[in-house]
């Protein structure tokens, strides 16, 4: 599809209010509306220092082709709309993308992987102000517990801070808990069940107010279980799993039948899809999360 990227380049350089303009102009809706399930395609990854897809460990680096690739996905029936840091974010609505859709503002994570830092995941893109002020719809954390590492406490106590100026605002924020230790000097997820369950049990009892908490969960083994252990909204996400296409997609429908769960936020699974076909793979997304289109 034709993007008009030479004037997104002269609007950041000559007129960046453009941006904030865009942002005021753009048409929003309700987060929750007709059959109440939101299918959110996801592209904070580079800015976490994660440009690998499966073995292509540059997938995406080039920032032209992924902007082309969301904006596909954002074409499609069915996607509600798109989760990204403020750079992401930005150019998409420089490009007048954004309209009738629900934008997910990424806090981001501080700690880069492979970093000594790693665990010390202070955030360090949206904050809740300039979410309010830019008229984004919801928020977006992403906290990782390693109960042997002390920049684990850091993480907590900022997410709950977010989580009270999210409810003080009346803004939802979605958590993305996973419990986390080194294996071989690296930062790994522990995706079992009972390990998903901790960490969803951490994240839920964050903050003054849990009013406006939702999950962001992995699909795991035993998910039944995983979802006894919250009453909040759920949104599932994708990851980079390496599993084929169909298994992904099983999963993934047998998860979004479970109760409280509310959709899927998935990124490079359908971005970057083994067969390079991203309109086949958001649209056979969008069928599992609303039924009315199959």
């Amino acid at each position: 599809m034709g993007i008009d990227f030479e004037r997104l380049r002269e609007l950041r350089a000559a007129d960046p209010a453009g941006i904030g303009r865009a942002f005021a102009e753009r048409t929003r809706r309700d987060v929750i509306r007709g059959d109440g399930r939101l299918f959110i395609v996801a592209a904070d990854h580079p800015a976490r220092g994660a440009i690998a897809v499966g073995s292509d460990r540059t997938a995406m680096a080039n920032r032209y082709e992924l902007i082309e690739r969301l904006a596909l996905a954002l074409s499609r029936p069915g996607v509600d709309g798109v989760l990204g840091t403020p750079d992401i974010i930005d150019d998409l609505a420089g490009l007048g993308l954004l309209d009738d859709k629900i934008v997910v503002g990424s806090m981001n994570r501080g700690g880069l992987r492979g970093a000594s830092f790693e665990m010390d995941d202070r955030y360090t893109a949206y904050d809740v102000d300039s979410m309010v002020r830019h008229g984004i719809d919801f928020a977006k954390t992403l906290i990782r517990v390693d109960l042997d590492d002390a920049g684990t406490a850091p993480t907590l106590e900022a997410t709950a801070r977010a989580v009270d100026q999210a409810a003080a605002a009346g803004l939802p924020i979605m958590l993305e808990p996973f419990i986390s230790g080194r294996v071989d000097g690296k930062v790994v997820n522990d995706l079992s069940a009972d390990a998903v369950i901790l960490s969803t049990a951490i994240a839920s009892g964050l903050g003054n107010s849990s009013a406006y908490t939702w999950m962001k969960l992995p699909v795991v083994p035993e998910m039944e279980r995983v979802m006894e252990a919250t009453t909040m909204p759920t949104l599932l996400l994708g990851g980079d799993t390496g599993a084929a296409a169909d298994e992904t997609f099983a999963a993934w429908e047998g998860a979004l039948a479970l109760p409280g769960v509310r959709g899927l936020t998935v990124g490079r699974t359908l971005l970057y899809p083994r067969d390079g076909d991203v309109e086949g793979a958001v649209d056979t997304a969008a069928r599992l999360v609303h039924r009315d289109l199959a």
